[in-house]
């Protein structure tokens, strides 16, 4: 079985920094495109951040700059650093094995999600 577990969320002051940690098993990690989705209370899900094969990495434009994902094939852990965290951040964020066509999007492979406040 897929399992994702998300792990790294909390509550920050805007300005603040968190490093999410997604710890993931029952997949061939190394050969997929994984990545960040978050959703808002009462908003719909938001794409965040791929990294995709090839060390590619890509960004929603709401969090360019702000944002680093990053993986350890070795351990099959994605990982996403978030500094300068604004109000506008706040969600669940989840972990997720990610398509692409024609925008990113996060499969049924995802975990279970970890809260992000920022306030």
């Amino acid at each position: 079985d897929v399992q994702l577990v998300e792990s790294g969320g909390g509550l920050v002051q805007p300005g603040g920094s968190l490093r999410l940690s997604c710890a993931a098993s029952g997949l061939s990690f190394s050969q997929l495109n994984m990545g960040w989705v978050r959703q808002a209370p009462g908003k719909e899900i938001e794409w965040v951040s791929t990294s995709a094969l090839g060390d590619a990495t890509y960004y929603a434009d709401s969090v360019k700059g702000r944002f680093t994902i990053s993986r350890d094939n070795a351990k099959n852990t994605l990982f996403l650093q978030m500094n300068r965290l604004k109000t506008e951040d706040t969600g669940m964020y989840y972990c997720a094995r990610m398509i692409y066509g024609p925008t990113w999007s996060a499969t049924a492979d995802r975990g279970q999600g970890t809260q992000v406040t920022v306030s």
